[in-house]
């Protein structure tokens, strides 16, 4: 993995909200290669996000319960157990086990549900259910990298017909996500692919490959531990809400910790609080950057 020293140095777009309130991930090594994929530099950059807990605050399968039972896929009970699943989630309670636990559970459970009712519940009900709980820090990052003239990636174990409008709603250029299996347009209940752990990492890879993006360049966002092998892939990492595993290995390697409290609806932001959120944005920044530089002994080159 390529190591991160350099000096955090954000690009403005007046559209940004919220704030890191511990560390920042948008160093930059030369403004100069900001827009490499605008002026047919090679080696493009990309910033790699996962999604439930990283950009949302809540697990994006899981907010569309009510949606999916008012449509007639989930039953009572289906909805309450994914109320508790939500709970632990949230609280942090829920650990790996449970995780795939709750992963088998779900699997089991859309076998057989018709996949253009899903989409259509999902399109629905985005407004609604996602764009209240989008941390207004995380859209932040997102529309500074943007900015920059990086892509952005939406990285998620959840199912694509969830996390793809999603994406959309954020500005990503790519969405990379769990596929299941569909035959006569309804799910099977087994996996096609599943972009959890070290096949996220190996998703990221392919790419990267395939876009041709410098990993060693790029960036990526996550708050589970399970993220590890992702976060390793890049070479300017950051952790966001991390779990305890997470914030060890965070603390271990020396990355900066990003601290996203403040969900706010994307559209219900005003012109004004966008222009001052953005500011906030680049203080605190500036800020995170000079402790950055003077903790690794990192000194100027002279012009």
């Amino acid at each position: 993995m390529a190591g991160s020293s350099d000096v955090a140095d954000p690009s403005q777009d007046g559209s940004a909200g919220g704030y890191p309130r511990r560390a920042t991930a948008l160093s930059d090594d030369s403004r100069d290669h900001d827009r490499d994929h605008v002026h047919g530099g090679s080696g493009r950059r990309a910033a790699f996000f996962d999604l439930d807990k990283t950009v949302i605050a809540r697990s994006s399968t899981l907010a569309f319960s009510r949606s999916f039972y008012k449509g007639g896929l989930l039953t009572r009970r289906g909805v309450l157990r994914s109320a508790y699943a939500q709970l632990s989630y949230v609280m942090g309670s829920a650990d790996s086990d449970q995780v795939e636990r709750m992963r088998a559970y779900l699997t089991r459970l859309v076998a057989g549900w018709d996949v253009a009712l899903v989409k259509s519940l999902v399109a629905e009900t985005l407004h609604e259910l996602i764009d209240p709980i989008v941390y207004a820090e995380a859209a932040a990052l997102i529309a500074s990298h943007r900015a920059a003239g990086r892509d952005v990636v939406v990285v998620s174990a959840s199912g694509a017909e969830v996390v793809r409008p999603i994406g959309d709603l954020l500005g990503a250029a790519h969405v990379v996500a769990t596929e299941m299996v569909v035959e006569q347009g309804r799910y099977t209940g087994e996996i096609a692919t599943y972009v959890y752990g070290e096949a996220k990492a190996a998703a990221v890879r392919r790419l990267a490959e395939q876009e041709g993006y410098d990993l060693a360049r790029s960036y990526a966002y996550s708050d589970s531990v399970t993220d590890l092998p992702m976060l390793e892939a890049v070479g300017h990492p950051s952790v966001v809400n991390p779990d305890r595993g997470l914030r060890r290995e965070a603390v271990a390697r020396g990355w900066p910790v990003l601290v996203f409290t403040r969900p706010v609806r994307l559209r219900d932001r005003s012109p004004a609080q966008r222009s001052l959120l953005a500011a906030l944005v680049v203080a605190a920044v500036t800020a995170v950057a000079v402790w950055w530089a003077s903790s690794r002994r990192v000194h100027p080159v002279p012009a």
